[in-house]
């Protein structure tokens, strides 16, 4: 009974209690701003132990955590018994075997003044790609310099990517001052050999500090080491600085459309994230590409109706009209829209093992929109060393450069300099689906304004009419010899007996007129195949069957080609003759030019074929005539 009666314990807490202190905690925490930012320089620059010091020093590790990281610290063998704290985001096995970071690690932190993420981004020039992914949503970039090794390449292609992806918060840290006796003499000529470089592309301001990473000098407390520097510590720099987020909202109203909301007959949204500016009921609006104009009816979430909503919030619309808007298009402010080209100026970032092939289409990725896009010969190539500009013909894995692009259809864009979302994209090859390239746009073509489609009376179904056929492109596909020429010839013989109209486009033959200017280079193997191709299609408007033999040695042209037709016109053919077999016929000789290295780039010896995987049509010339293959072929064709 007395323990019943003894006063409350004053420390003492309700799960009540507990839970109204989590919940301010929470509401404390969601209200700070965040700030995404990025580490980035030369390989052993110190970044991953950058990012394991301000996690150690915000308190965000857990004391399990921290028991693993001494363990693995002792086991790894660094200085002495030491913590190595680039263990704590060198998660790979492979980085921590080689000591450097392979792929992008993201990591949050918080202070009591803002909530941060972090993007530790590859140093080894190998893995370049990979910064720049780091850095697309990033609006600072710390550039670390080891301080014994100042400016290096790869500390001028990270800054230079970082300025040129908009990234305009720069933090010069000038990592392991304790490894050169925090000596200001080295340290003021690394920030002057760097200022330097910076104006040069464009850098006019950064915020310079000497710090150590690994002792902590300058990190989160000023060091007694650098009496000498009186600027703020790394993480009050990162609490201070201003993120441009008024500059979205000020900006007009963009929203692409990522997903069309239909739960049932009586509902039609249109979700996706504000890009830009604010929206409110009853404000006008413009739907792109196609140019109509409606005005918003209700903005909703799953916590209700918005009166307003603003760049950043992700938000289902509802329009007052029944507007054809679908993912991939863009909502807009009806006053100021952004522009539609198919034709841009683009700086390129070749990120794919394989160089860049002119004219091939790729796939290109800007906001939710999905197009096939080909690269002309690139205007130039950056050095990043000198900013010169160098003749190229191509662009290999992790070079930069200027080229003209040009789209199936009609983009919505705006320039990167003023939008990152309707500005920035991504290349895709379209066999391995592999991001290849990234890029910024920077203007539409002037020619691409004034070329319009010219409306003619007279259609496609018109002109096929007339001919008493269905036009069709039957594409023969087949190493040199395969016998693609001589049944192609045999083909269109029949079909004239039937009274069909065709023509017959021979490789040999458009070299001599339309494809003279080429070589044989893959790239100029594209091109022959890209102009083929739209020949063919301009000859199937016209109701004629096309009949083409080239070896064509490449699936993503013969796949190109095949967009380019109605569905189903397009039959891929191959003559299928294995290299031995076509080696030892050689008319032309050409195969014993190769083999003595007399002919270059020949298709079979020194350059690929890559044969269809699902053609309409296979001829095995081992195991059927000339006449029985031609027959197969126009059977497939007229039945």
């Amino acid at each position: 009974m007395a323990d019943d009666l003894r006063a409350p314990d004053p420390t003492y807490r309700t799960d009540a209690l507990i839970a109204e202190d989590i919940d301010a905690y929470l509401d404390l925490h969601q209200r700070k701003s965040l700030l995404r930012f990025i580490t980035c320089g030369s390989v052993d620059d110190g970044k991953s132990t950058l990012i394991g010091r301000l996690l150690y020093d915000s308190k965000m590790i857990f004391e399990d955590q921290l028991a693993a990281l001494e363990a693995d610290s002792k086991r790894v063998g660094t200085q002495g018994q030491e913590i190595d704290f680039a263990l704590l985001v060198d998660g790979l096995a492979a980085e921590r075997e080689q000591g450097i970071t392979i792929d992008v690690a993201y990591r949050f932190f918080a202070t009591e003044k803002r909530k941060f993420i972090v993007a530790d981004t590859p140093g080894h020039e190998q893995y370049t790609r990979n910064m720049v992914t780091g850095a697309s949503t990033a609006d600072l970039a710390v550039i670390l310099i080891d301080a014994r090794k100042g400016v290096l390449t790869q500390t001028r292609r990270h800054s230079y990517l970082a300025h040129l992806i908009g990234i305009r918060h720069i933090v010069l840290a000038v990592n392991k001052m304790d490894l050169i006796g925090y000596d200001r003499a080295a340290y003021d000529a690394i920030v002057a050999d760097y200022a330097a470089f910076a104006r040069t592309i464009g850098i006019e301001r950064f915020v310079a500090m000497p710090i150590s990473g690994f002792r902590g000098d300058n990190i989160a407390t000023r060091s007694a080491h650098t009496p000498w520097y009186d600027g703020p510590t790394l993480i009050e720099h990162l609490e201070r600085v201003e993120v441009d987020s008024d500059a979205a909202q000020a900006a007009p109203f963009r929203m692409a459309v990522q997903w069309v909301n239909r739960p049932d007959l009586d509902f039609r949204g249109f979700a996706g994230q504000i890009a830009s500016g604010v929206i409110a009921p009853g404000d006008t609006v413009r739907v792109l590409p196609s140019g109509r104009t409606t005005s918003v009816a209700r903005i909703v979430t799953l916590d209700g109706d918005l009166d307003r909503a603003v760049a950043g919030q992700s938000v289902t619309i509802t329009l007052a009209d029944e507007v054809d808007c679908s993912r991939g298009d863009v909502i807009a402010a009806a006053d100021t829209p952004p522009q539609l080209s198919d034709q841009f100026e683009a700086t390129i970032v070749w990120m794919g093992e394989e160089a860049l092939l002119p004219g091939r289409g790729y796939w290109l990725k800007l906001g939710t929109q999905t197009v096939t896009a080909t690269v002309q010969e690139p205007k130039y190539q950056v050095n990043v060393n000198t900013m010169e500009q160098l003749a190229a013909k191509t662009l290999d894995l992790n070079a930069i450069g200027v080229a003209t692009l040009a789209t199936d259809r009609a983009l919505v864009f705006e320039p990167y300099a003023d939008s990152r979302q309707l500005g920035g994209f991504i290349l895709i090859d379209k066999l391995t689906n592999a991001t290849v390239a990234c890029g910024m746009l920077h203007f539409a073509l002037r020619r691409a304004q004034n070329v319009h489609w010219q409306p003619v009376e007279v259609s496609r179904e018109a002109r096929a009419a007339l001919k008493n056929q269905k036009p069709a492109v039957l594409w023969l596909t087949g190493l040199s010899g395969a016998g693609k020429s001589t049944i192609a010839n045999l083909v269109e013989k029949k079909l004239a007996r039937m009274n069909r109209h065709s023509f017959l486009l021979d490789g040999d033959n458009v070299r001599h007129g339309l494809n003279r200017d080429l070589g044989f280079t893959d790239a100029d193997r594209v091109e022959n195949i890209r102009r083929v191709g739209e020949v063919a299609r301009l000859m199937t408007d016209a109701g004629l069957i096309v009949i083409t033999a080239f070896i064509s040695p490449f699936r993503a042209e013969r796949e190109m080609v095949r967009r380019m037709m109605e569905p189903g016109e397009f039959i891929e053919i191959h003559i299928d003759t294995p290299l031995a077999e076509a080696e030892a016929r050689d008319v032309k000789g050409l195969y014993a030019k190769a083999r003595s290295g007399k002919l270059a780039n020949f298709t079979g010896i020194d350059s690929p074929y890559e044969p269809p995987e699902d053609p309409e049509i296979r001829i095995d010339t081992t195991a059927m005539s000339v006449e029985e293959a031609a027959e197969a072929i126009v059977r497939r064709l007229i039945p």
